[in-house]
Protein backbone atom coordinates (compact mmCIF):
# COMPACT_ATOMS: atom_id res chain seq x y z
CA UNK A 1 0.00 0.00 0.00
CA UNK A 2 1.08 3.60 -1.33
CA UNK A 3 2.35 5.66 1.85
CA UNK A 4 2.67 9.33 1.79
CA UNK A 5 3.98 11.56 4.70
CA UNK A 6 3.93 15.92 4.54
CA UNK A 7 5.85 16.48 7.51
CA UNK A 8 7.09 19.72 10.02
CA UNK A 9 4.14 21.66 8.38
CA UNK A 10 0.97 23.74 9.53
CA UNK A 11 -2.13 21.90 9.58
CA UNK A 12 -5.55 22.58 9.53
CA UNK A 13 -8.05 20.20 9.85
CA UNK A 14 -11.16 21.49 9.85
CA UNK A 15 -12.43 18.79 11.83
CA UNK A 16 -15.22 18.97 14.12
CA UNK A 17 -12.94 19.70 17.20
CA UNK A 18 -11.00 22.56 15.35
CA UNK A 19 -7.70 20.42 15.31
CA UNK A 20 -4.54 22.33 14.44
CA UNK A 21 -0.76 20.98 14.83
CA UNK A 22 2.28 23.44 14.15
CA UNK A 23 4.43 21.56 13.45
CA UNK A 24 2.81 18.91 12.45
CA UNK A 25 2.81 15.47 10.29
CA UNK A 26 -0.21 13.83 8.19
CA UNK A 27 0.00 10.27 7.02
CA UNK A 28 -1.42 8.68 4.41
CA UNK A 29 -1.94 5.18 3.44
CA UNK A 30 -3.41 3.71 0.23
CA UNK A 31 -6.68 6.69 -0.93
CA UNK A 32 -7.17 7.91 3.43
CA UNK A 33 -5.74 9.90 6.17
CA UNK A 34 -3.93 6.96 8.88
CA UNK A 35 -2.39 9.64 11.07
CA UNK A 36 -2.19 13.22 12.46
CA UNK A 37 0.37 14.02 15.14
CA UNK A 38 2.20 17.12 16.36
CA UNK A 39 5.91 17.16 15.20
CA UNK A 40 7.99 15.19 12.89
CA UNK A 41 8.11 11.33 12.38
CA UNK A 42 11.35 9.80 12.93
CA UNK A 43 14.61 9.89 10.76
CA UNK A 44 14.09 6.03 10.11
CA UNK A 45 10.54 6.38 8.48
CA UNK A 46 11.47 9.33 6.46
CA UNK A 47 14.55 7.46 5.14
CA UNK A 48 12.12 4.49 3.97
CA UNK A 49 12.37 4.35 -0.19
CA UNK A 50 8.94 3.53 0.32
CA UNK A 51 7.76 6.69 1.97
CA UNK A 52 7.05 9.33 -0.05
CA UNK A 53 7.96 12.40 2.12
CA UNK A 54 6.97 15.71 1.57
CA UNK A 55 9.05 18.55 3.25
CA UNK A 56 6.30 20.73 5.06
CA UNK A 57 8.24 23.42 6.18
CA UNK A 58 6.84 26.96 5.21
CA UNK A 59 3.74 24.68 4.14
CA UNK A 60 -0.10 24.58 4.86
CA UNK A 61 -1.80 21.28 4.68
CA UNK A 62 -5.29 21.54 4.43
CA UNK A 63 -8.89 19.97 2.95
CA UNK A 64 -9.14 20.08 -0.73
CA UNK A 65 -11.82 22.64 -1.97
CA UNK A 66 -15.45 21.05 -3.08
CA UNK A 67 -16.69 22.76 -5.88
CA UNK A 68 -20.14 22.40 -4.98
CA UNK A 69 -21.70 24.07 -8.56
CA UNK A 70 -19.40 23.17 -11.23
CA UNK A 71 -19.52 23.42 -15.15
CA UNK A 72 -16.91 22.33 -17.91
CA UNK A 73 -16.11 25.25 -19.37
CA UNK A 74 -15.21 26.34 -23.06
CA UNK A 75 -15.90 30.07 -23.68
CA UNK A 76 -14.67 32.26 -20.65
CA UNK A 77 -13.93 36.01 -21.62
CA UNK A 78 -16.91 35.53 -24.50
CA UNK A 79 -19.99 37.65 -23.82
CA UNK A 80 -18.99 39.18 -20.61
CA UNK A 81 -21.29 41.68 -20.73
CA UNK A 82 -24.79 40.02 -20.89
CA UNK A 83 -27.28 39.44 -17.88
CA UNK A 84 -28.02 35.68 -17.67
CA UNK A 85 -30.87 34.54 -20.07
CA UNK A 86 -29.26 36.75 -23.04
CA UNK A 87 -25.74 34.98 -22.24
CA UNK A 88 -27.56 31.31 -21.88
CA UNK A 89 -29.32 32.08 -25.67
CA UNK A 90 -26.20 33.48 -26.99
CA UNK A 91 -23.35 32.29 -25.52
CA UNK A 92 -23.81 29.21 -23.09
CA UNK A 93 -26.63 27.08 -24.78
CA UNK A 94 -24.71 27.50 -28.60
CA UNK A 95 -21.55 26.40 -27.04
CA UNK A 96 -22.19 23.34 -25.41
CA UNK A 97 -24.96 22.64 -28.77
CA UNK A 98 -21.62 22.56 -30.39
CA UNK A 99 -19.72 20.39 -28.33
CA UNK A 100 -18.94 17.04 -29.71
CA UNK A 101 -17.58 14.34 -27.40
CA UNK A 102 -13.77 15.33 -28.27
CA UNK A 103 -14.28 18.65 -27.53
CA UNK A 104 -16.22 18.14 -24.45
CA UNK A 105 -12.81 16.09 -23.16
CA UNK A 106 -10.44 18.87 -24.40
CA UNK A 107 -12.59 21.25 -21.74
CA UNK A 108 -13.07 18.92 -19.29
CA UNK A 109 -9.18 18.13 -19.36
CA UNK A 110 -8.74 21.92 -19.02
CA UNK A 111 -11.27 22.77 -16.21
CA UNK A 112 -10.15 19.90 -14.26
CA UNK A 113 -6.99 21.47 -14.86
CA UNK A 114 -7.49 24.63 -13.44
CA UNK A 115 -9.59 23.73 -10.37
CA UNK A 116 -6.60 21.69 -9.35
CA UNK A 117 -4.01 24.31 -9.67
CA UNK A 118 -6.06 26.31 -7.50
CA UNK A 119 -6.60 23.27 -5.51
CA UNK A 120 -10.30 22.51 -5.72
CA UNK A 121 -9.98 18.46 -5.70
CA UNK A 122 -13.57 17.55 -6.51
CA UNK A 123 -16.16 19.24 -8.84
CA UNK A 124 -19.60 18.61 -9.35
CA UNK A 125 -19.85 19.17 -12.99
CA UNK A 126 -22.86 19.15 -14.90
CA UNK A 127 -22.84 19.10 -18.78
CA UNK A 128 -22.65 17.22 -21.51
CA UNK A 129 -20.99 14.16 -23.23
CA UNK A 130 -20.81 12.57 -19.26
CA UNK A 131 -18.52 9.68 -20.68
CA UNK A 132 -15.68 12.76 -22.15
CA UNK A 133 -15.72 14.16 -18.22
CA UNK A 134 -15.34 10.78 -16.41
CA UNK A 135 -12.43 9.79 -18.96
CA UNK A 136 -10.91 13.52 -18.51
CA UNK A 137 -11.34 13.22 -15.00
CA UNK A 138 -10.19 9.46 -14.82
CA UNK A 139 -6.72 10.73 -16.51
CA UNK A 140 -6.10 13.99 -14.64
CA UNK A 141 -6.67 12.31 -11.08
CA UNK A 142 -9.37 14.79 -10.13
CA UNK A 143 -12.49 13.38 -7.94
CA UNK A 144 -15.73 14.38 -9.80
CA UNK A 145 -19.37 14.01 -9.64
CA UNK A 146 -20.91 13.99 -13.20
CA UNK A 147 -24.28 14.94 -14.56
CA UNK A 148 -25.73 15.57 -18.09
CA UNK A 149 -28.15 18.93 -18.69
CA UNK A 150 -31.19 17.81 -18.89
CA UNK A 151 -34.01 20.04 -20.34
CA UNK A 152 -36.99 19.37 -22.75
CA UNK A 153 -35.99 18.07 -26.61
CA UNK A 154 -36.41 21.68 -28.12
CA UNK A 155 -34.05 23.27 -26.16
CA UNK A 156 -31.21 20.23 -27.66
CA UNK A 157 -29.64 19.28 -24.56
CA UNK A 158 -29.47 16.53 -22.94
CA UNK A 159 -32.13 14.21 -22.48
CA UNK A 160 -33.38 12.39 -19.18
CA UNK A 161 -32.41 8.86 -21.14
CA UNK A 162 -28.99 10.35 -21.96
CA UNK A 163 -28.45 10.76 -18.04
CA UNK A 164 -29.66 7.51 -17.26
CA UNK A 165 -27.31 6.01 -19.94
CA UNK A 166 -24.48 7.89 -18.48
CA UNK A 167 -25.07 6.63 -15.02
CA UNK A 168 -25.21 2.82 -15.94
CA UNK A 169 -21.91 3.50 -18.19
CA UNK A 170 -19.99 5.69 -15.60
CA UNK A 171 -20.90 5.37 -12.70
CA UNK A 172 -18.34 4.53 -9.77
CA UNK A 173 -15.75 4.46 -11.79
CA UNK A 174 -12.11 4.82 -10.88
CA UNK A 175 -13.11 2.75 -7.57
CA UNK A 176 -15.74 5.30 -6.61
CA UNK A 177 -13.52 8.88 -7.75
CA UNK A 178 -16.19 8.98 -9.80
CA UNK A 179 -19.88 9.04 -9.76
CA UNK A 180 -23.22 10.18 -11.67
CA UNK A 181 -26.14 11.95 -10.32
CA UNK A 182 -28.89 13.12 -12.64
CA UNK A 183 -28.78 16.42 -13.50
CA UNK A 184 -31.78 19.27 -14.16
CA UNK A 185 -30.88 22.54 -16.18
CA UNK A 186 -33.71 24.79 -15.17
CA UNK A 187 -37.64 24.97 -15.06
CA UNK A 188 -37.23 28.15 -17.50
CA UNK A 189 -36.02 24.79 -20.18
CA UNK A 190 -38.26 22.01 -18.59
CA UNK A 191 -41.66 21.57 -17.46
CA UNK A 192 -43.50 19.99 -14.80
CA UNK A 193 -43.99 16.71 -16.50
CA UNK A 194 -40.00 16.54 -16.71
CA UNK A 195 -39.22 18.02 -13.54
CA UNK A 196 -41.72 15.07 -12.12
CA UNK A 197 -39.99 12.50 -14.30
CA UNK A 198 -36.36 13.48 -12.70
CA UNK A 199 -37.91 12.88 -9.63
CA UNK A 200 -38.55 9.23 -10.36
CA UNK A 201 -35.58 8.42 -12.37
CA UNK A 202 -33.58 9.62 -9.13
CA UNK A 203 -35.75 7.10 -7.08
CA UNK A 204 -35.49 4.44 -9.61
CA UNK A 205 -31.25 5.21 -9.92
CA UNK A 206 -30.96 5.68 -6.09
CA UNK A 207 -28.29 8.82 -7.21
CA UNK A 208 -28.42 12.24 -6.38
CA UNK A 209 -29.06 15.06 -8.04
CA UNK A 210 -28.15 18.64 -9.19
CA UNK A 211 -30.61 21.19 -10.15
CA UNK A 212 -30.20 25.18 -10.85
CA UNK A 213 -33.21 26.59 -8.08
CA UNK A 214 -34.07 30.09 -8.23
CA UNK A 215 -30.70 31.60 -9.69
CA UNK A 216 -33.04 35.03 -11.17
CA UNK A 217 -36.06 37.11 -10.79
CA UNK A 218 -37.29 36.46 -14.22
CA UNK A 219 -37.07 32.62 -13.59
CA UNK A 220 -39.33 33.11 -10.18
CA UNK A 221 -41.39 35.30 -11.99
CA UNK A 222 -41.77 33.03 -15.44
CA UNK A 223 -42.21 29.88 -13.42
CA UNK A 224 -44.95 31.93 -11.25
CA UNK A 225 -47.06 32.86 -13.99
CA UNK A 226 -46.74 29.26 -15.45
CA UNK A 227 -47.31 27.39 -12.71
CA UNK A 228 -48.33 29.47 -9.52
CA UNK A 229 -45.87 28.08 -7.47
CA UNK A 230 -42.12 28.99 -7.03
CA UNK A 231 -39.25 26.54 -8.44
CA UNK A 232 -38.49 25.45 -5.33
CA UNK A 233 -42.30 24.29 -4.55
CA UNK A 234 -42.07 22.84 -7.95
CA UNK A 235 -38.96 20.03 -7.24
CA UNK A 236 -40.21 19.29 -3.67
CA UNK A 237 -43.43 18.21 -5.07
CA UNK A 238 -41.76 16.35 -7.81
CA UNK A 239 -39.47 14.38 -5.03
CA UNK A 240 -36.77 15.87 -6.43
CA UNK A 241 -35.53 17.26 -3.23
CA UNK A 242 -33.35 15.34 -0.36
CA UNK A 243 -29.92 14.93 1.27
CA UNK A 244 -28.88 13.62 -1.97
CA UNK A 245 -29.62 17.10 -4.24
CA UNK A 246 -27.74 19.73 -4.67
CA UNK A 247 -29.73 23.19 -5.33
CA UNK A 248 -27.18 25.79 -7.00
CA UNK A 249 -28.02 29.17 -7.02
CA UNK A 250 -30.94 29.78 -4.79
CA UNK A 251 -30.68 33.75 -4.98
CA UNK A 252 -34.70 34.56 -5.32
CA UNK A 253 -36.11 32.45 -2.35
CA UNK A 254 -39.44 32.98 0.04
CA UNK A 255 -39.73 31.62 3.64
CA UNK A 256 -41.37 29.25 2.40
CA UNK A 257 -38.80 27.62 0.57
CA UNK A 258 -36.29 28.15 2.68
CA UNK A 259 -38.32 25.60 5.05
CA UNK A 260 -38.78 23.01 2.34
CA UNK A 261 -34.83 22.63 2.06
CA UNK A 262 -34.07 22.38 5.44
CA UNK A 263 -37.09 19.94 5.68
CA UNK A 264 -35.75 17.81 3.31
CA UNK A 265 -32.31 18.01 3.78
CA UNK A 266 -31.02 19.67 0.79
CA UNK A 267 -27.68 21.09 0.16
CA UNK A 268 -27.22 24.78 -1.58
CA UNK A 269 -24.24 25.82 -3.26
CA UNK A 270 -23.60 29.49 -2.65
CA UNK A 271 -22.15 30.81 -5.60
CA UNK A 272 -21.52 34.50 -4.94
CA UNK A 273 -19.50 35.57 -7.67
CA UNK A 274 -21.71 34.06 -10.64
CA UNK A 275 -24.78 35.55 -9.02
CA UNK A 276 -22.99 38.79 -8.94
CA UNK A 277 -21.11 39.01 -12.18
CA UNK A 278 -24.81 38.09 -14.18
CA UNK A 279 -26.68 40.70 -11.96
CA UNK A 280 -28.80 38.37 -10.12
CA UNK A 281 -28.36 39.27 -7.06
CA UNK A 282 -27.42 37.74 -3.18
CA UNK A 283 -28.77 35.06 -1.61
CA UNK A 284 -30.13 34.68 2.05
CA UNK A 285 -26.94 33.16 3.20
CA UNK A 286 -27.76 33.69 7.44
CA UNK A 287 -31.55 32.86 6.82
CA UNK A 288 -30.12 29.30 5.43
CA UNK A 289 -27.76 28.76 7.94
CA UNK A 290 -30.32 29.81 10.65
CA UNK A 291 -32.57 26.79 9.65
CA UNK A 292 -29.80 24.71 9.10
CA UNK A 293 -29.36 24.36 5.47
CA UNK A 294 -25.93 22.79 4.74
CA UNK A 295 -24.15 25.50 2.46
CA UNK A 296 -21.29 25.03 0.29
CA UNK A 297 -20.25 27.05 -2.53
CA UNK A 298 -19.35 26.56 -6.33
CA UNK A 299 -17.59 28.60 -8.73
CA UNK A 300 -20.20 27.59 -11.61
CA UNK A 301 -18.96 27.63 -15.04
CA UNK A 302 -15.75 29.82 -15.78
CA UNK A 303 -18.20 31.71 -17.66
CA UNK A 304 -19.90 33.21 -15.06
CA UNK A 305 -17.21 33.77 -13.14
CA UNK A 306 -13.96 33.47 -14.87
CA UNK A 307 -12.17 32.06 -12.64
CA UNK A 308 -11.60 28.59 -11.20
CA UNK A 309 -10.07 30.10 -8.22
CA UNK A 310 -12.34 29.13 -4.62
CA UNK A 311 -9.73 31.51 -3.06
CA UNK A 312 -11.06 33.89 -4.60
CA UNK A 313 -14.68 32.87 -4.48
CA UNK A 314 -14.17 32.62 -0.07
CA UNK A 315 -13.24 36.22 -0.39
CA UNK A 316 -15.88 37.58 -2.54
CA UNK A 317 -18.68 35.15 -0.73
CA UNK A 318 -17.79 36.78 2.63
CA UNK A 319 -17.25 40.40 1.44
CA UNK A 320 -20.49 40.78 -0.35
CA UNK A 321 -22.47 39.28 2.75
CA UNK A 322 -21.29 41.91 5.26
CA UNK A 323 -21.75 44.75 2.73
CA UNK A 324 -25.16 43.80 1.89
CA UNK A 325 -25.36 43.22 5.74
CA UNK A 326 -23.55 46.19 6.72
CA UNK A 327 -22.24 43.93 9.60
CA UNK A 328 -18.42 42.94 9.52
CA UNK A 329 -19.19 40.17 12.17
CA UNK A 330 -20.92 38.12 9.12
CA UNK A 331 -19.49 34.76 7.21
CA UNK A 332 -16.15 34.69 9.46
CA UNK A 333 -12.93 32.68 8.06
CA UNK A 334 -13.88 29.85 10.21
CA UNK A 335 -17.42 29.30 8.53
CA UNK A 336 -16.30 30.22 4.80
CA UNK A 337 -13.47 27.55 4.92
CA UNK A 338 -16.20 24.65 6.18
CA UNK A 339 -18.40 25.84 3.73
CA UNK A 340 -15.31 25.80 0.79
CA UNK A 341 -14.72 22.01 2.01
CA UNK A 342 -16.73 19.98 4.15
CA UNK A 343 -20.27 21.20 3.52
CA UNK A 344 -19.26 20.16 -0.11
CA UNK A 345 -18.32 16.73 0.96
CA UNK A 346 -20.82 16.05 2.81
CA UNK A 347 -23.47 17.50 0.04
CA UNK A 348 -22.07 14.98 -2.00
CA UNK A 349 -21.84 11.94 0.29
CA UNK A 350 -18.34 11.74 -0.35
CA UNK A 351 -16.03 11.19 3.20
CA UNK A 352 -13.60 13.81 2.85
CA UNK A 353 -13.36 18.15 3.60
CA UNK A 354 -11.56 17.44 6.65
CA UNK A 355 -7.89 15.93 7.77
CA UNK A 356 -9.16 12.93 10.02
CA UNK A 357 -7.85 9.48 10.58
CA UNK A 358 -9.70 7.32 8.05
CA UNK A 359 -11.13 10.30 5.78
CA UNK A 360 -10.23 10.41 2.08
CA UNK A 361 -7.29 11.88 1.19
CA UNK A 362 -7.78 14.77 -0.39
CA UNK A 363 -5.68 17.69 0.32
CA UNK A 364 -3.77 20.07 -0.52
CA UNK A 365 -0.80 21.50 0.25
CA UNK A 366 -0.34 25.99 0.42
CA UNK A 367 3.26 27.33 -0.14
CA UNK A 368 3.26 29.98 2.81
CA UNK A 369 6.15 31.88 1.48
CA UNK A 370 4.30 32.92 -2.16
CA UNK A 371 4.15 36.12 -2.70
CA UNK A 372 3.94 37.34 0.75
CA UNK A 373 0.50 36.28 1.10
CA UNK A 374 0.99 34.83 4.13
CA UNK A 375 3.03 37.52 5.36
CA UNK A 376 3.02 38.26 8.76
CA UNK A 377 2.39 35.22 10.84
CA UNK A 378 3.03 34.77 14.56
CA UNK A 379 4.56 30.79 15.52
CA UNK A 380 2.33 31.01 18.77
CA UNK A 381 -0.18 28.04 17.78
CA UNK A 382 -3.63 29.41 18.14
CA UNK A 383 -2.69 32.78 16.95
CA UNK A 384 -1.09 31.22 13.93
CA UNK A 385 -4.54 28.91 12.99
CA UNK A 386 -6.36 32.58 13.33
CA UNK A 387 -4.05 34.43 11.25
CA UNK A 388 -4.27 31.32 8.38
CA UNK A 389 -8.08 31.56 8.09
CA UNK A 390 -7.83 35.32 7.92
CA UNK A 391 -5.07 34.88 4.97
CA UNK A 392 -6.90 31.92 3.40
CA UNK A 393 -10.08 33.95 2.93
CA UNK A 394 -8.75 36.73 2.59
CA UNK A 395 -5.86 37.53 0.87
CA UNK A 396 -4.84 34.37 -0.78
CA UNK A 397 -5.38 32.77 -4.39
CA UNK A 398 -4.57 29.90 -5.75
CA UNK A 399 -1.44 30.80 -7.42
CA UNK A 400 -0.05 29.18 -3.55
CA UNK A 401 -1.05 25.85 -4.32
CA UNK A 402 2.14 23.63 -4.44
CA UNK A 403 0.87 20.00 -3.88
CA UNK A 404 -2.57 18.64 -4.43
CA UNK A 405 -3.09 15.22 -3.34
CA UNK A 406 -6.44 13.35 -4.41
CA UNK A 407 -7.62 9.70 -3.38
CA UNK A 408 -4.45 9.35 -1.56
CA UNK A 409 -2.53 10.11 -5.09
CA UNK A 410 -0.09 12.67 -5.71
CA UNK A 411 -1.70 14.58 -9.00
CA UNK A 412 -0.15 17.55 -8.61
CA UNK A 413 3.43 18.51 -7.55
CA UNK A 414 5.63 21.58 -7.27
CA UNK A 415 2.72 23.56 -9.20
CA UNK A 416 2.67 21.01 -11.98
CA UNK A 417 -0.07 18.64 -12.59
CA UNK A 418 1.50 15.59 -13.73
CA UNK A 419 -1.05 14.04 -15.72
CA UNK A 420 -0.51 15.84 -18.88
CA UNK A 421 1.25 18.43 -20.95
CA UNK A 422 -0.19 21.74 -19.67
CA UNK A 423 1.41 23.91 -22.86
CA UNK A 424 -0.48 21.30 -25.06
CA UNK A 425 -3.51 21.23 -23.06
CA UNK A 426 -3.40 25.18 -23.68
CA UNK A 427 -2.82 24.96 -27.60
CA UNK A 428 -5.79 22.70 -28.03
CA UNK A 429 -8.20 24.33 -25.90
CA UNK A 430 -7.30 27.55 -28.03
CA UNK A 431 -7.89 25.42 -31.40
CA UNK A 432 -10.97 23.86 -30.34
CA UNK A 433 -12.85 27.48 -29.22
CA UNK A 434 -11.83 29.03 -32.60
CA UNK A 435 -14.17 25.83 -34.07
CA UNK A 436 -16.59 26.19 -31.55
CA UNK A 437 -16.95 29.94 -32.00
CA UNK A 438 -17.54 29.44 -35.58
CA UNK A 439 -20.14 26.95 -35.13
CA UNK A 440 -22.06 28.71 -32.25
CA UNK A 441 -23.18 31.38 -35.16
CA UNK A 442 -25.96 28.82 -36.35
CA UNK A 443 -27.03 27.30 -33.05
CA UNK A 444 -28.62 30.02 -31.38
CA UNK A 445 -31.99 29.17 -31.13
CA UNK A 446 -34.50 32.33 -30.40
Amino acid sequence: MARTIIYGASILTLDADDSFYYPGTVEIEGDCIAKIYHGNPSPEVLSDPSITAIDGTDKLVMPGFVDLHFHTSVAKGFGDELPLKEYLEEVWYPSVRALTPERAYIGALHSYCTAIKSGTTTVNDMYRFVGSLADAAAKIGIRAVLSNEVALPEHKLDLLEDNEQSYLQHHGRESDRIRVWLGHEWMCTSNVELMAEVGKMKKKLGTGLHIHLCESQQEIDDIRTRYGRTPVEIAYDSGCLGPDTVAAHCVHLTDRDIELLAETGTSVSYDPGSNAKLGNGIVRLQALQEKGVNVGMGVDAFECENSPDMFELMKFGSLIQRALHQDASLAKPYNILRMATGNGAKALGIDAGVIAPGKKADLIVVDLTKNQMFTPLLKDPPKRKMMLESHLVFGCNGSAVQHSIIDGVLVMKDFKVLALDEEKLRQDMDAMFEEISEDMKSLIIK
